[in-house]
């Protein structure tokens, strides 16, 4: 039998920064790396554009973000899924809760 190989999915959690358009989110990743001579650490961050298909992400939420074929000329990535709300969306629901 072959061995099947196995693609793996390349993956990142950040957070929602703008909505655009329809079905499109931008998305802030930010990373640690280690300054090669002065050894001091360094925040390194990049924007992506990211796929929403059923327009459920909010600015201010925490997503995992997976990578996938093209889907327009800077959309390379979709949404897998919705870790954490907005913080002012949960204080909005809790205050529907108590009313």
């Amino acid at each position: 039998m072959e061995a099947k190989l196995e693609k793996r999915l390349t993956t990142k959690v950040s957070t929602v920064i703008a909505k655009n358009s329809s079905k499109t989110v931008k998305v802030l990743v930010e990373r640690l790396e280690r300054h090669p001579l002065y050894k001091k650490t360094i925040k390194r961050k990049r924007v992506f554009m990211v796929h929403d298909e059923h327009e459920k992400c909010k600015v201010g939420d925490v997503v995992r973000i997976v990578e996938t074929r093209p889907i327009s000329k800077l959309k390379r990535w979709r949404v897998a899924e919705i870790l954490g709300l907005a913080s002012r969306e949960i204080e909005t629901e809790n205050e529907g809760e108590l009313t």
